[in-house]
């Protein structure tokens, strides 16, 4: 706690904050989804293992009585102990709150409805992790699985496109060194690989509802037409702020230094369709030598629903090896339609591209328990001492999603035009890392904007202008850089 930054945090009591709704609403939704999962598990099992099912019907009971303490607002109480490390700073912290909150004028322990928000939220997850991690045949067992391998199969029409676009870039730089084949000017091959780095990011920032159009053509000159469409404009105008051209400068930069080693770092958010995309830029950066090697960071256990877990990556290599086994499945009773064999062969392509990617140690997993513990990245440099010295091996962090970037600012009612330096605190400025933080906006805290900016759109989103529910629904995102690297 007294490693977070010194800025008033949102609280679960706070009607005009997001986490009002968030604890009595969608916290108990996420709940029930796991339940129905264990039940649905629990009546697909096989008779060898029959033996799971008192410790499965032992889980729905743990997890029908977090939800009752949640929706009548009980106390929050100590994890229990499943022998990992975060236990006890989890318990430890809360047991400082609690201190706090007694010695406070409410004189009463943390509960549900007026709890701190990030950390709640954190308990949350952590503590329904234990319900699976001290059993004896659930413990690793994901009960988010089924709903990020849905969405990757309902992501099918995005995905065969960018197959095919990314195929095709790639076979243009296997063949010919370059992204636009038939373009030899130095200049004119950089402004090519900013375009298509900036269209791949904003994919990666936006998953499918982004704009594909700049991967239609490989031209030089439909790449310049395109860069003022109609369409990149709509999706561009919802990025508040946007660092993309500093981000490809850095990386530019240092492929034009030569230096041997040029690490990307990628803090990974969901799986499924935004891990296919993140994948897609990685293996673009690698192609392109903007980066020689990319990192990967997932969580390392079921976090905030679908977040990335070392197995959803081996998960989705699988669906691309086989394409027809994944996506030719028939769903409410419909009849499955058939890939065409040149879209099996694209997702193969990529399969192919990424594995040997994997294989040759350019694209690394490698999780750290630090992404799930309870508080902001503020305490990376206390907490996780060594992960801090890692990130500052690499080029760029890329922090993902909403949580990444909650986290990283300490998720603090900061006002909305505090540089992103500022507000990353031990991860701004002389910290050595730089920080990219790609994040459609779905919670109320946000720093970089301009003057005036938030109080516009609080006046656009019509009713309670003292609210900022224009952050809440992910129609809005920042792009946001703070160059530790510099003084």
């Amino acid at each position: 706690m007294d490693l977070d930054p010194p800025v008033p945090k949102y609280n679960n009591s706070d009607s005009l904050s997001f986490a009002y709704p968030s604890v009595r609403e969608r916290w108990p939704a996420i709940i029930t989804q796991i339940i129905d999962d264990v039940h649905r598990t629990i009546s697909d099992l096989p008779s060898e293992l029959n033996d799971h099912i008192p410790e499965g019907k032992t889980i729905l009971s743990s997890l029908a009585s977090l939800k009752y303490e949640m929706q009548h607002n009980r106390a929050l109480t100590p994890l229990q102990d499943d022998g990992n490390p975060d236990i006890p700073l989890y318990n430890a912290e809360l047991d400082a709150r609690t201190a706090a909150a007694l010695d406070g004028p409410a004189n009463e322990a943390p509960k549900w409805h007026n709890a701190e928000w990030l950390f709640s939220e954190c308990y949350m997850y952590r503590r329904i992790a234990t319900i699976f991690s001290t059993t004896t045949h659930w413990k690793s067992y994901d009960y988010f699985s089924r709903q990020k391998i849905a969405t990757f199969r309902s992501s099918r029409p995005a995905v065969l496109e960018l197959c095919a676009k990314y195929k095709e870039i790639i076979t243009n730089i296997r063949t010919t060194n370059e992204v636009v084949p038939d373009v030899h000017d130095e200049s004119k091959i950089a402004d090519a690989e900013k375009l298509l780095f900036t269209e791949m990011a904003e994919i990666c920032l936006w998953g499918n509802a982004t704009d594909l159009s700049l991967l239609t053509n490989m031209t030089y000159e439909d790449i310049q037409k395109l860069q003022g469409s109609d369409a990149r404009k709509e999706s561009e105008k919802n990025i508040l702020f946007n660092d993309l051209p500093k981000a490809f400068e850095i990386l530019n930069d240092a492929k034009r230094s030569k230096e041997e080693r040029r690490r990307v770092d990628i803090v990974l958010d969901n799986a499924g369709f935004e891990l296919f995309v993140d994948l897609v830029l990685a293996g673009y950066l690698l192609a392109t030598g903007l980066a020689t090697e990319v990192v990967l960071h997932p969580k390392s256990l079921p976090w905030f629903v679908s977040d990335v877990l070392p197995g959803d990556f081996s998960a989705l290599l699988d669906a691309m090896r086989n394409p027809r086994a994944f996506y030719e499945v028939g769903e409410d009773g419909k009849e499955p339609v058939p890939l065409a064999e040149d879209e099996a062969a694209d997702i193969r392509f990529l399969f192919e591209h990424w594995s040997q990617l994997h294989s040759d140690g350019q694209i690394v997993l490698r999780p750290n328990g630090f992404w799930t513990h309870a508080g902001s990245f503020w305490r990376m440099p206390k907490v996780a001492p060594d992960l801090y010295d890692d990130l500052k091996e690499s080029e760029l962090v890329v922090f993902k999603g909403d949580l990444n970037y909650r986290k990283v600012i300490g998720d603090a009612a900061w006002d909305p035009t505090t540089p992103m330096h500022e507000a990353a605190g031990p991860l701004g400025k002389s910290s050595g890392i730089r920080v990219l933080a790609l994040r459609t906006c779905k919670g109320d805290t946000v720093v970089g904007l301009p003057k005036g900016r938030d109080e516009e759109l609080r006046q656009e989103q019509g009713g309670q202008p003292e609210a900022r529910k224009w952050a809440w629904k992910g129609k809005w995102a920042v792009v946001e850089l703070s160059d530790g690297k510099t003084a």
